[in-house]
């Protein structure tokens, strides 16, 4: 325990961002060196794979995922250990993803499950870049599931939430570019004004999720950033507004882009302004798959009982990249309880948060247990069709 929280702590005061990850690659491909895994390669550039072998090396192999990457954010939360990398933090709790993934294959080690179980430190997981890096390396090729699990202030330390079906979304980005003509401020009717028409844009997306959108499926539109002008008195001939698309069902995530494109040319029209609309597709939503959450359901709730494995209180509408690794392996994505009793809910991506470091030993326990689960699963699968 004092081994796998000192991780955490070296990790979170020396976070390094998206594919940069160099000194927390080096750090984790040490450790689990130090621990006797086997094969321990680089990949992805700054992605570390290991294996913990299994009782028998003829069993399909299952994964266990943890992402290493760390925001641009400056911390706030007051911790002895908090990052000394100005402006870059472990504001979503990657550093204890990183240290419960090695805690599952200290686990694994000393009671193996039937096969073979691959330990994937991902890079790039904020950027959506990551997943999709170590797919294409092909060291996943002959996994036959896969498992990751994230902190959640929302729940207690001793509860998760695990549930087949959609648990994050498609997380797909916009940009609006208006073009008008620039003007004097005193003398509007002498240009055609983009700033006025940007307002008027972003007014009108608002209808796109409340009358387009079907009641019974989430979905969010959100401009998250607006830039025009240089000067008050001056008018400018362009303005750009960009934000972020989500939804969990596919359908839904093409009237998404479709209709922003229309709302936005449509506005542009009538306040006689071009618009260039773009979309950019990100990670897919999140996908668990029945079996696999069965698996791992089943193992939360002989670690820490039934009572204790919760449902999502309501849509989750933030993003993940392992999504990618679910539309290729059957999976389940967890999440994992990091509030102590008492404490208040604090949100990733802030400055303050702080999850609970007894979610180390939760996270590592449950990844491990779904892991051994799959693999006893699909070893006797195989053995049956055998």
């Amino acid at each position: 325990m004092a081994e796998l929280v000192a991780l955490r702590r070296t990790l979170h005061a020396d976070p390094e961002l998206s594919l940069q990850e160099t000194r927390t690659a080096e750090r984790l491909e040490g450790t689990l060196g130090e621990l006797g895994v086997e094969d321990v390669i680089r990949v992805a550039g700054t992605g570390v794979v290991g294996r913990v072998p299994g009782r028998d090396r003829k069993a399909p192999p299952v994964a266990v995922r943890g992402d290493i990457d760390a925001l641009p954010i400056t911390e706030d939360t007051g911790l002895p250990f908090a990052s000394r990398n100005e402006g870059v933090m472990h504001a979503c709790g990657h550093d204890v993803h990183a240290s419960w993934t090695v805690a599952a294959a200290r686990l694994l080690q000393a009671e193996p499950a039937a096969g073979d179980v691959l330990f994937v430190l991902q890079p790039a997981e904020e950027t959506g870049e990551g997943a999709a890096a170590v797919l294409a390396t092909g060291v996943l090729d002959d996994v036959s599931a896969i498992f990751a699990a994230h902190v959640d202030l929302t729940f207690e330390v001793g509860q998760a939430m695990v549930q087949e079906g959609a648990v994050g979304a498609a997380a797909d980005r916009f940009e609006v570019e208006l073009l008008g003509q620039g003007a004097h401020g005193a003398r509007p009717h002498l240009g055609l004004d983009p700033i006025v028409g940007a307002a008027q844009v972003v007014s009108a997306l608002q209808t796109v999720v409340s009358r387009r959108a079907p009641p019974d499926q989430p979905a969010v539109v959100t401009v998250g950033a607006m830039e025009a002008g240089t000067a008050h008195n001056v008018i400018p001939d362009r303005a750009v507004l960009k934000g972020t698309l989500r939804s969990l069902d596919p359908g839904v995530r093409q009237l998404l882009a479709d209709e922003v494109r229309h709302v936005a040319e449509s506005v542009a029209a009538a306040c006689r302004l071009e618009a260039r609309v773009r979309t950019l597709q990100g990670t897919p939503a999140v996908m668990n798959d029945a079996r696999a959450t069965a698996w791992a359901r089943e193992a939360a709730a002989s670690l820490i009982g039934a009572e204790a494995v919760k449902p999502l209180p309501v849509a989750n509408m933030g993003g993940e990249d392992f999504a990618f690794y679910l539309e290729r392996i059957p999976g389940c994505f967890i999440r994992v309880g990091a509030r102590l009793p008492g404490n208040p809910v604090v949100g990733a991506h802030t400055p303050y948060f702080a999850p609970a470091e007894e979610a180390i030993f939760v996270g590592g326990a449950l990844l491990a247990a779904a892991a051994r689960r799959a693999s006893s699963e699909l070893a006797a699968r195989g053995l049956q069709d055998g």
